[in-house]
């Protein structure tokens, strides 16, 4: 269950139109756009795709019209987690309906559960849907780390599969893989901690970078699970400045305004993110060109 997403999943970002409104046609082309470039899966309305300012209407349509586009060719998992589990129980039976094959479940952020709190958050987000459900650890973001310990509790629930682990710390990683069952798939959440984790049992990543560099990205991968692994030392050393680049501010304000320079068309950002300072777009833009040479 734990692989079947395959290895490089992007994290999508939200098209949106002038108005700020969700670019529904837009998402599919960006949808297709990624599963022709090394893309296994597709996340919708996790944080890169602004969950937090989307409404859950449009996160609804959103599933569906991602699921009708790439949904034979790729996984679509959608970002259900908020910090109301009552909430995230309505979005995940909705998005069950929809169609889609997984759901990705973040750590509440701002109310600061204890690790017992985000057992029994988890847990009854889980008993309330069929899908396979992926738990997503981001400290950064939260403010709370869930721990090892919560994890190997949660593995035990029949459709809890999976692992998005953004907490930085290979040590946390290796403890994660040294308690809980090997078909318990994790997926680095932080590209340029893709090759380290995949040194430590992890499946793949779920990636930003990836709208920009995911052939490149897929080419790392594959190189490692096929035993080349100084092929992939050399991509993930090559692609390391895109992937610490797409972080210079706030994501997913880089990776929107890098989309745009490719002829996608992702539009602006709602508030309270804000465009990349002009600073910001010029070292993007260079990064890009160097990119584009490797």
């Amino acid at each position: 269950m734990g692989m079947s997403y395959g290895r490089i999943l992007t994290a999508m970002v939200t098209p949106m139109n002038q108005s700020l409104e969700v670019d529904y046609a837009e998402a599919k082309r960006l949808a297709e756009y990624l599963v022709e470039h090394g893309s296994d899966g597709i996340v919708v309305s996790g944080t890169t795709g602004e969950s937090p300012t989307l409404s859950f209407d449009e996160k609804v349509r959103l599933f569906g019209v991602v699921k009708e586009a790439v949904g034979k060719r790729a996984a679509v998992i959608a970002g259900v987690g908020s910090n109301s589990t009552d909430a995230s129980i309505e979005l995940a039976q909705k998005a069950e309906e929809v169609g889609v094959d997984g759901l990705l479940v973040v750590v509440p952020y701002y109310n600061k559960p204890t690790q017992e709190g985000l057992y029994q958050h988890f847990k009854a987000i889980a008993e309330s849907t069929s899908l396979p459900v992926m738990l997503y650890n981001v400290p950064g973001r939260t403010s709370a780390n869930l721990l090892p310990h919560t994890v190997q509790r949660l593995s035990r629930i029949a459709n809890i599969t999976s692992l998005k682990e953004a907490s930085g710390s290979m040590d946390q990683v290796s403890e994660l893989k040294r308690i809980l069952p090997q078909e318990f798939a994790i997926y680095s959440g932080d590209d340029s901690l893709t090759l380290p984790m995949l040194a430590l049992g992890c499946s793949g990543v779920v990636s930003v970078a990836s709208h920009i560099v995911g052939k490149e990205m897929k080419q790392m991968v594959d190189a490692w699970f096929a035993g080349d692994y100084q092929t992939a030392l050399n991509c993930h050393l090559n692609l390391l400045p895109m992937f610490k680049g797409l972080f210079v501010t706030t994501s997913p304000i880089p990776v929107k305004y890098l989309l745009g320079k490719l002829g996608l068309n992702p539009g602006g950002l709602r508030l309270p993110l804000v465009n990349p300072t002009l600073e910001e777009q010029k070292y993007l833009d260079e990064l890009l060109e160097d990119t584009k040479k490797l």
